[in-house]
């Protein structure tokens, strides 16, 4: 999503921007770090916040704007992801 984004809205086509590499750099070091591994939920989900305010609302950003035109561009990792945010919280049923 990252890449979208940078692609459309930095005129990035092979490599990430300053700004989006960081962002990209700091989510995977916190997606790898979770406590919950293979379990881990939709960030949006998660009872657990690993991302600081600064880079959660990096983050919400990049969504709003690649979520829709993933569906376009990346139609099963589209529906990969809608149905990773349909998975309960971890500890309930």
């Amino acid at each position: 999503m990252v890449s979208l984004y940078c692609q459309d809205n930095h005129n990035q086509r092979h490599a990430f921007c300053p700004d989006c590499a960081l962002l990209q750099d700091y989510a995977l070091k916190q997606i790898e770090k979770c406590p919950f591994g293979e379990n881990k939920p939709a960030c949006s989900k998660c009872r657990v916040h690993c991302f600081s305010p600064e880079m959660r609302e990096s983050v919400r950003a990049v969504m709003r704007y690649a979520g829709p035109r993933m569906l376009l561009r990346h139609p099963f990792l589209a529906l990969l992801h809608l149905l990773d945010q349909g998975r309960s919280k971890p500890g309930t049923t």
